[in-house]
């Protein structure tokens, strides 16, 4: 007795009568072997090589950490007018409320909203005694007019600062060197220490507390931020706010490409002029992110595949054999 045996072919599979989904129905199409390792070191090796051969001619130049050190060396004028304004209380770190201080009116709020002020002051920042006074404290000979400073009232410590900083203004250059004569107290020589311990590299290890590998440089990068000489530097390399600058690299820190989207909303009104900007772009971003996790479930924007089936395009092979 001869058994004959039928055996179905692979071949294009009948379109579903019933309207189901295609793309849960089973494949049953040609099928070949795929070497997945072969295509993964292929992929890496290629890849690899583009991005080495890219970044070498067309990547972002990988500067070396702005230090104290540097600018202290480079612009001891502005490193001495910004040590006066952190001592006096004046400086954009002093005077930005929370997370560093409960300076009053600084947060920026959104009607009754105001994130800023929600979490409280975590990060507590005396500019005076921890960019100052405090790193001071920790050389061998400290300065006398350390201890003619911490008798003072803040009253007086306010008008030195305050005579100091204006006679600097008025200098030429802004030169120390240059101040006229006047009641300044022990600021001139406050500043003068605090200077001499940042040009020989000292000052960094003060602020930082002699953290393991440098990991939290706050106090550094805020009292770096608040002198000119650090947003001069951006501003060379076309990094600013208001000329859509990103540097890719920070040391052998990852780059933050993602920023772009941020950095958007402050080029264009009404945005780049509110004094709550960072708010709103916040809360926009926020709004954004919540619509992309939620598409699958938003009526209208989930139907977008069905009305503008470009997908059909990518994958017109599979749907062509249906």
């Amino acid at each position: 007795m001869t058994t004959i045996s039928r055996r179905r072919t692979a071949g294009p599979e009948r379109p579903d009568r019933r309207g189901k989904d295609l793309d849960r129905g089973p494949w049953r199409g040609t099928v070949r072997e795929y070497d997945l390792i072969k295509e993964l070191v292929y992929a890496l090796v290629v890849v690899g090589l583009l991005t080495v051969g890219l970044a070498a001619v067309v990547g972002s130049p990988d500067d070396a950490p702005v230090t104290l050190q540097q600018w202290a060396t480079t612009a001891p004028s502005d490193f001495v007018a910004t040590a006066t304004a952190e001592l006096g209380g004046t400086s954009d770190t002093a005077q930005y409320g929370p997370p560093y201080n409960s300076t009053q009116g600084a947060s920026q709020t959104l009607g009754p909203i105001d994130l800023q002020s929600l979490s409280g002051v975590r990060l507590p920042i005396d500019t005076a005694q921890d960019f100052v006074v405090g790193p001071l404290e920790t050389l061998p000979q400290p300065p006398a007019g350390l201890a003619v400073w911490n008798a003072a009232s803040d009253t007086q410590r306010t008008d030195w600062t305050a005579a100091y900083s204006d006679a600097l203004s008025k200098a030429p250059d802004g030169d120390p060197a240059k101040v006229a004569a006047g009641n300044y107290g022990p600021v001139p020589g406050l500043d003068s220490a605090l200077l001499v311990m940042a040009q020989k590299g000292a000052l960094e290890g003060a602020l930082d507390g002699g953290t393991a590998a440098g990991l939290d440089r706050t106090k550094t990068v805020l009292f770096l931020g608040d002198g000119t000489y650090f947003p001069g530097l951006a501003d060379s390399q076309h990094l600013t706010g208001d000329q859509w600058g990103m540097m890719n690299e920070t040391g052998n820190y990852p780059g933050q490409s993602w920023l772009w989207l941020f950095s958007f909303w402050y080029q264009i009104p009404p945005f780049n002029s509110l004094a709550n900007a960072d708010l709103v772009i916040v809360g926009i971003m926020v709004l954004l992110t919540l619509a992309l996790m939620f598409l699958p479930f938003i009526p209208g924007l989930r139907s977008i595949p069905r009305l503008i089936p470009i997908h059909r395009l990518i994958w017109r092979d599979y749907y062509r054999r249906r």
